[in-house]
């Protein structure tokens, strides 16, 4: 199975070094000197990286055969694609090949079904499933632990534990109604109550923070 592993960046210096944009877990493993990866556009390809560093915080590469500047900058936007038996599990355990998460059925703990995952977005914070509902419209669901309770690949499906408003935002609603109606003044005691339970929340968050 091929999979995109980056994107090449800009050029770096003059001696054919570029920038990479990392797609993938396990850099060390993908994107180590030596490996041959396939392209997109496949005319440019495929590339040997001879050597790979982390420079302020990004991965640099440099190919085999390209020595300069113009041979670095001609490579820009390409994807680097390797080559992952399927069967292949990541070294981590709980961690997953996107392509083993792609279409997983994503449901509720009573089994409800909320949709398919289609698309995987890793961000700098976290990773997100985008899943694709029944209806045709579209949801993002984190992938963490407080969130996505079981990914059970025999069954091919993804179980999950949504706060209110996540997958329904009239969930969030009638949440947000229930807590106005249990905040509504009734005498001076209750108003009291409520105020100190507000003020004690206030504190427990700096203390979190």
């Amino acid at each position: 199975m091929e999979l995109v592993v980056a994107r090449i960046g800009r050029a770096h210096g003059i001696k054919g070094e570029v920038t990479v944009e990392v797609r993938t877990d396990e850099p060390e493993l993908r994107l180590s000197p030596g490996a041959v990866l396939k392209t997109e556009p496949a005319t440019v390809g495929p590339l040997t990286i001879e050597t790979g560093r982390v420079h302020s915080g990004k991965l640099m590469l440099r190919f085999a055969g390209v020595k300069d500047r113009t041979g670095a900058e001609a490579l820009r936007n390409t994807l680097l694609i390797a080559e992952v038996d399927p069967s292949e599990l990541p070294e981590e355990e709980d961690e997953y090949y996107d392509h083993q998460l792609m279409d997983l059925d994503v449901v509720l703990e009573d089994g409800t079904e909320i949709g398919r995952i289609t698309e995987i977005s890793h961000l700098p914070s976290q990773d997100l499933f985008i899943v694709e509902r029944p209806d045709g419209s579209e949801v993002m669901i984190p992938f963490v632990e407080e969130i996505v309770a079981e990914i059970d690949l025999e069954e091919q499906r993804c179980v999950i534990t949504p706060p209110p408003g996540l997958i329904d935002e009239r969930e969030a609603i009638v949440v947000s109604t229930r807590d106005e109606e249990a905040a509504a003044p009734g005498d001076a005691t209750d108003a009291g109550d409520a105020a100190d339970a507000t003020s004690t929340d206030a504190a427990d968050s700096g203390d979190k923070a």
